[in-house]
């Protein structure tokens, strides 16, 4: 496979500028830190194909759902994070000629995103000179971005270089419905060494508020000021002068708040002031350290060290930067998007995702505060949630697949109406927190609220057949997303059984502030246990693919009707299908886009046998066809759990590298922010094992065949514990925190710290 970053364990490093590949390389080198992050565009011209993309955390756009056939119960809107303020744009002229590396010249081309620290450098030499630009969005300041560009001769001459410094307020987004433009501006000002852009976004008729962003630019510069830029949605600052030897910096320092943290436009803007005032004796050195400061704070916490393949290093130190560049549970108001900060597609909102594979990565590496805050956001949203379930026509809380406020916003039928399995994992995220940290706290109080919500939906949902005497669900779309409007999807009805079970098991746990406020009557527990009794769980003996007999859970009542023709045996020019195909042809295929009957063995992979998990792994997996980037990591933990070293590895390495080596032929569009947990749970829950059982952590590891070791550090119950698996075997040290007792592949560990 052709690789145009190098394989490197801390860097993503080119020294091709492909114009092919020009936005492969901008999703690849995207910054974030939680409050705001853009791709990795060039600041200066670019004349080539290119998609700028600046974000900032919790600011969208209602967009008007745009269908042909209106189906009561829609969302009016589809919510998008949309393209803000570009506070990057430059334009860099050489001796008079503006530098565009789409047309000009150049030599000595890098770009280099260096995870340790979380800064973007890049560098090309046009005419004689080098140019040098150092990028990061802090961790230290949330507010701030820090850019600094670097002019040095090197062909003994002395040359004119001029850099204008622009915010640019007329940015579009390519996934507008009608080519709309978002954002309006209310102030813009320009002296000397500053320019201020204060934009707002345009009215809406969805009663979703609008968002004022502003930005404001200050410089250190060793080049004068010369000149100022004002146009209508334009702002810049200009610095001019000659160029030999001796290298010339300017750095750009810039602040962006918004209409979320403060009560008006005024404040807002007088934020930009007051923050810039808090770090005015700062040097560059000064921002830039306390930033990497911040990033070896949690590189001390969740890095995974792997020796013996340098590409599988890469690959998970890459996964884990973009997860935290776009969350590290510092607000509760924000929650983690498909896409994160790089990219429009799937507009920037919250779906199952989190629940489902997110929150167990952010347990295993960070302080439980983190996860606390994904929990709150849910909780805050709980009213959009009863508001969903009303839309069609049914009772507790149904929790969106798509959203910013709670509210679904997504257009698909098939989604809004019928994928409601989601429901279940915001239950199981609470069972998830509460599993792992041992805290009963959020169950007890606000997660009581979510599960009786969530539970008093599953018990409106089912209906009861009395021709087989069960309750069922009916007209739903399961976790493989290539079957819709199907009935009784065991996965969906398994998890809808265990959320009135695990609800049933604590309600006498809740708070009685909480127990009153809920008021479960005892008619109401009845009725939840007759349909957890009579829940409606289709199994059958069947054959695999290797004519072997199995004993399944069937995915749904008709899976077992079509031609079960395996993917091994499609002709490799048909795959991926979902390009090749119809949806009319997929929707009567046997194939599976991802982890369906199978998901609910990772969620509770003791609540199954082994020969459960075995026959069903076997008999799903060669219908399997992977193209949902969340599926690898599934199987590789399932493989694992079954004792297929080799199949767990190979999933490994495409969940790993899923976007490094673009697996999917579509990371041009952004990254794939939320599948990039995969990697760690297929190290840590897959090779290595980690389950809790009885109070009690457990590993179970194993050395993949072409590695010689690997290293994690693992959050437990304010415990920080460090696993290393070698030849040798494995090896549990207890970093910080009281003693603990652990079993390691059978065997019980006193661990304490030395």
């Amino acid at each position: 496979m052709k690789r145009i970053f190098e394989v490197n364990p801390w860097t993503i490093t080119s020294h091709e500028l492909q114009p092919a590949d020009k936005r492969l390389q901008e999703s690849m080198t995207s910054l974030g830190n939680e409050y705001m992050g853009m791709r990795g565009m060039f600041e200066e011209t670019y004349s080539g194909d290119s998609l700028q993309g600046v974000y900032i955390g919790g600011v969208w756009f209602p967009d008007k759902t745009r269908v042909g056939w209106w189906k009561i119960g829609y969302p009016e809107y589809f919510g998008k994070a949309i393209n803000a303020l570009n506070f990057v744009k430059a334009i860099i002229q050489i001796d008079g000629v503006t530098v565009d590396l789409a047309t000009v010249p150049y030599t000595d081309f890098e770009v280099s995103l260096d995870m340790q620290a979380g800064v973007l450098h890049r560098q090309f030499t046009v005419n004689g000179v080098q140019v040098q630009v150092d990028r990061f969005i802090s961790v230290a300041t949330k507010e701030l971005a820090d850019l600094r560009w670097s002019f040095t001769a090197i062909d003994g001459q002395t040359h004119d270089v001029q850099l204008t410094a622009l915010i640019d307020g007329d940015v579009v987004n390519e996934d507008a419905n009608y080519d709309e433009k978002f954002w309006d501006v209310l102030d813009a000002e320009v002296t000397n060494d500053t320019a201020f852009l204060m934009t707002r976004t345009v009215p809406n008729p969805f009663g979703v508020p609008q968002f004022t962003v502003a930005a404001r630019q200050r410089f250190v510069s060793d080049l004068p000021a010369i000149d100022v830029v004002q146009e209508d949605k334009q702002v810049g600052n200009v610095f001019a002068g000659q160029v030999g030897a001796a290298t010339q910096r300017i750095e750009k320092r810039v602040i962006v708040t918004t209409s979320r943290d403060y009560a008006d436009d005024t404040a807002v803007k007088h934020a930009t002031d007051t923050i810039f005032a808090s770090i005015a004796s700062a040097t560059y050195d000064d921002l830039y350290d306390a930033h990497v400061a911040g990033w070896a704070a949690r590189w001390e916490k969740a890095d995974v060290q792997i020796t013996g393949d340098e590409a599988a290093q890469q690959g998970i130190r890459f996964n884990l930067f973009q997860l935290f560049a776009t969350y590290y549970g510092n607000d509760a108001r924000l929650n983690i998007g498909p896409k994160g900060f790089t990219g429009e597609k799937y507009g920037g909102a919250t779906y199952w995702d989190t629940e489902a594979f997110a929150i167990p990565v952010y347990l295993g590496v960070t302080d439980p505060a983190v996860v606390k805050s994904l929990l709150q956001y849910r909780y805050q949203q709980l009213p959009g949630a009863y508001h969903n379930a009303q839309q069609q026509d049914l009772a507790g809380a149904l929790f969106p697949m798509v959203t910013f406020d709670g509210i679904e916003s997504h257009n698909e039928w098939e989604i809004t109406f019928e994928e409601i399995h989601r429901n279940s994992t915001i239950a199981y995220a609470i069972y998830n927190y509460t599993h792992l940290t041992g805290d009963r706290s959020w169950l007890e109080n606000e997660g009581s609220e979510v599960l009786v919500g969530i539970a008093r939906f599953w018990a409106d949902r089912v209906h009861y057949s009395a021709r087989n005497d069960a309750y069922m669900i009916h007209g739903v779309t399961g976790p493989n997303e290539y079957e819709n409007n199907i009935n009784n999807n065991y996965y969906t009805n398994w998890m809808a059984k265990w959320v009135l079970q695990y609800t049933l098991d604590n309600a006498d746990t809740f708070t009685s502030a909480y127990q009153e406020k809920l008021a479960i009557s005892a008619e109401e527990k009845a009725q939840w246990q007759l349909i957890v009794d009579k829940m409606y769980l289709p199994e059958a003996d069947v054959k695999d693919v290797n004519d072997v007999e199995r004993h399944i859970f069937v995915a749904h009542d008709t899976f077992l009707d079509k031609e079960l023709i395996p993917v091994r045996d499609l002709d490799a020019s048909q795959l991926p299908i979902n390009q090749h195909w119809s949806w009319d042809r997929i929707l009567r295929s046997p194939y599976i886009k991802q982890s369906d009957t199978l998901h609910a063995m990772y969620y509770f992979p003791d609540a199954f046998t082994e020969q459960q998990k075995r026959d069903n792994y076997e008999f799903y997996e060669p219908f399997t066809v992977h193209e949902s980037s969340l599926s690898p990591s599934v199987h590789a933990i399932l493989a694992a759990d079954l004792k297929m070293p080799e199949k767990s590895v190979a999933f490994y390495q495409r969940t790993a590298r899923l976007d490094l080596d673009n697996y999917n032929n579509d990371t041009s569009d952004g990254l794939h922010i939320t599948s990039m947990t995969g990697a760690w749970l297929s190290i840590v829950q897959g090779f290595a094992g980690m389950r809790v059982r009885d109070e009690q952590l457990h590993f179970d590891p194993f050395l993949p065949a072409e590695w010689d070791g690997y290293k994690f550090r693992f959050m437990f119950r304010e415990r920080l514990l460090e696993v290393a698996v070698d030849h040798d075997g494995a090896q549990v040290t207890l970093i910080s925190g009281d003693p603990l007792t652990i079993d390691v592949s059978g065997e019980t560990v006193a661990l304490e710290v030395q």
